[in-house]
């Protein structure tokens, strides 16, 4: 079950790389580093697009967070993380300091309707 649990998420993650969002990242010291260009931004440079909750399928305690992020530079990319007690400290403490105007620019119903149409959900 937690393979078909994960090959969910793997979905969003392709469908999003075929939107563009292809950079993936890591948090350290208070930034957020894209590890294809090595660049490192502060939280003021990220625009959290969306996040996608997913629950364990034979474990509701199992769950993780896909976040969707544009970079001020046009990069674009996600980052997928534990949620709860087994959460990236980092990446959440990051995520905090993002600006509110920096959130949610995602049309997250036309996106839901596309992976329909695909098959993906």
């Amino acid at each position: 079950m937690k393979y078909e649990y994960a090959k969910h998420e793997i979905e969003y993650i392709r469908k999003f790389e075929e939107l563009g969002y292809t950079a993936s990242y890591k948090t350290e010291d208070g930034r957020i580093q894209n590890l294809e260009n090595k660049k490192w931004y502060k939280p003021e440079d990220i625009n959290l697009v969306e996040e996608f909750r997913f629950e364990g399928m034979s474990d509701p305690s199992d769950m993780s967070i896909l976040y969707i992020i544009e970079a001020k530079d046009g990069t674009k990319g996600t980052v997928l993380s534990a949620y709860g007690p087994q959460a990236d400290g980092n990446l959440a403490w990051f995520l905090k300091k993002v600006p509110e105007e920096n959130m949610g620019k995602f049309d997250k119903q036309k996106f839901t309707a596309e992976l329909t149409e695909h098959r993906f959900l």
